[in-house]
């Protein structure tokens, strides 16, 4: 087979949703509220949000200065008296080197001068104190020792002894941090943020120090908040801490620079905004190592002797963390984001949809309807659900329809028999469709009922409610008197054992709608040539006429070709429309499921 011809279904058609239109005055105003709502929302995330715009992050360069003179006044011991010592320290005594974006400023220190390799007593401590020898081990050391053990007991002062320990000496006091900080007046101090940034996809440069720039300015969040130069108090002032508290310890604090940039031409703005946030835990309980120290040591000889002076720095690290985007006009990102919200505008339909389905429900209907006076109105949505749903049961073998004349809705059998007559099922009731009376006026003239008689009253005649006798051969299940005994297997009579009453009473055949609609031949001649034209008729067409009848009778009981498909057709009526049409040889073949 050629290809064209496996692909021209493919190309020469399409397949397209079929659509309800409701016109309602409050749905048309709320589907119209709803879309107005959403292409607001829209055009202001597209315009706020600059979502027209292609964004790139922002890649940075830092670079920091800090300065400040700081007098610091400390207590040494000369010649067994102590005595007040004043130093000055400037940025070379207080700032270290540190990788990355981060600065050093030391606020606090211990120091331990002259030290030197040799044996001396630990600290005292209550895992360095011991009574004898047995109490130190040779050798032993750990990571929170000062040295190596020798194994001996010595004396650290007056009657407190420790062990002995090959370490530099003597060994460092474990102490407090000095109350206030000895530096205290770092908070006067200050520091020049160099930042420059790159946007590599729209080929733009700039940095934070402005051309305009006073060299004198220091930042403030209102008055100067473009100025590089911080004040370490304010820092601290900004994020409501207190600089003091925090310089005994140490700290570390973060200092946020956050790039938004338009670089569309009509609306060009490229500036740095300031935040800062302290990044370690200021509740953390002092046993758990709180703030922020190190240790580090400057070595020197002495008559020829190597020695250091042990300094435990306690400071605050900056980190400086640089974030942001710049965004320039891009029409395929503009495309892009219309595309993607042109499905908002089908969430209209769907909230619709939710308030058809949900005012519809069974449940409304019983507890909303008849006890809320405001929601009547919305019993209409019921209209609009079954002019906008089709139900569909799955055609399985089991499934069948039966209509009984005495009863307004249609019964659905969707099981087994298993030897049970089909008229003592009860099965599941279905409302019976709308008849549709279209097709009747496309009968022919000389099928219409004649003129009524001038003086008398027109008269059709009616089904009784009366009993009617039963004749010896009638079946059990029989509530007519017409029925007869199915011709099929054993195993599939109880499928043709079915009445077309619930109750006793007069036969669906004997009604005058029966005769006109179902027995009579110009009337099933004429719907056969209507559907075949061309259709010829022969001497035995009464198999055709039968089967038309059959679908007659179906069409008529049942309303829908989905449920006249499955129905089951009343042992009575089955019967009358084979004695009118009756089959020349052979037996009736009975009902078959279509699928």
């Amino acid at each position: 087979m050629p290809v064209w011809d496996l692909c021209s279904p493919l190309c020469q058609s399409v397949q397209v949703g079929k659509v309800v239109q409701i016109q309602s005055l409050w749905i048309g105003i709320l589907k119209n509220l709803f879309m107005t709502g959403t292409l607001v929302y829209i055009c202001f995330a597209l315009v706020s949000d600059k979502l027209y715009q292609r964004k790139e992050p922002v890649i940075s360069s830092l670079h920091t200065k800090v300065k400040g003179v700081a007098e610091v006044k400390e207590e040494v011991v000369e010649n067994g008296k102590k005595k007040v010592v004043q130093r000055v320290f400037d940025t070379a005594d207080y700032t270290f080197p540190l990788q990355g974006n981060s600065f050093f400023v030391m606020t606090n220190f211990l120091q331990t001068e002259g030290q030197e390799q040799g044996l001396c007593p630990q600290y005292p401590t209550r895992w360095t104190l011991c009574a004898s020898d047995r109490g130190c081990k040779k050798g032993w050391m750990d990571p929170q020792s000062q040295g190596i053990q020798t194994g001996r007991c010595v004396v650290f002062k007056e009657n407190q002894k420790t062990c002995e320990v090959s370490a530099w000496c003597p060994t460092e006091a474990m102490e407090e941090a000095p109350r206030p900080a000895l530096l205290n007046s770092a908070e006067n101090f200050t520091v020049l943020i160099k930042n420059n940034i790159h946007f590599p996809g729209h080929n733009y440069t700039t940095r934070n120090i402005l051309p305009d720039i006073n060299i004198t300015c220091t930042f403030h969040k209102t008055q100067n908040p473009l100025c590089p130069i911080f004040r370490l108090g304010d820092i601290f002032r900004e994020t409501g801490d207190n600089f003091s508290e925090v310089a005994t310890q140490g700290g570390i604090m973060g200092i946020e620079i956050y790039w938004d940039c338009n670089l569309d031409s009509w609306s060009h703005h490229c500036r740095p905004k300031y935040s800062f946030r302290r990044l370690d835990d200021k509740t953390t309980n002092e046993s758990l190592y709180p703030g922020y120290n190190f240790r580090y040591a400057k070595y020197y000889k002495e008559y020829g002797i190597e020695k250091r002076t042990l300094i435990k720095v306690f400071g605050i690290r900056f980190d400086i963390l640089v974030f942001g985007t710049g965004g320039k006009f891009d029409f395929i990102q503009l495309i892009v984001y219309i595309g993607s919200t042109l499905s908002y505008f089908g969430l209209a339909t769907v909230f619709i949809d939710l308030l058809i389905n949900t005012y519809s429900s069974a449940c409304c209907r019983s507890h909303v309807y008849p006890r809320c006076r405001c929601c009547e109105s919305c019993a209409v949505n019921e209209y609009y659900y079954r002019k906008k749903c089709e139900p569909i049961v799955e055609p399985k073998p089991t499934l069948k329809y039966v209509s009984f004349v005495d009863e307004s809705h249609i019964r659905m059998v969707d099981e087994q028999l298993l030897g049970r007559s089909l008229q003592d099922v009860k099965g599941e009731k279905v409302p019976r469709p709308l008849m549709d009376f279209t097709d009747l006026s496309r009968l022919p003239l000389s099928l219409e009922d004649p003129p009524p008689i001038p003086g008398q009253p027109e008269q059709i005649q009616l089904l009784s409610e009366e009993v009617v006798p039963r004749s010896g051969s009638t079946p059990g299940w029989c509530r007519c008197g017409n029925c007869l005994p199915s011709q099929l297997p054993e195993g599939f009579q109880c499928l043709e054992e079915l009445c077309c009453r619930r109750k006793p009473g007069a036969c669906i055949t004997t009604s005058e709608p029966f005769r006109k609609l179902i027995l009579a031949r110009r009337v099933l001649h004429f719907l056969l040539l209507y559907q075949e034209p061309l259709l010829v008729l022969d001497a035995d067409s009464n198999s055709q006429l039968r089967h038309c009848a059959y679908r007659c009778y179906a069409t008529w009981r049942f309303g829908s070709p989905d449920l006249a498909n499955f129905a089951i057709l009343p042992s009575c009526c089955r019967w009358r429309i084979r004695k009118e049409f009756p089959k020349s040889r052979g037996q009736y073949s009975g009902f078959k499921s279509p699928y």
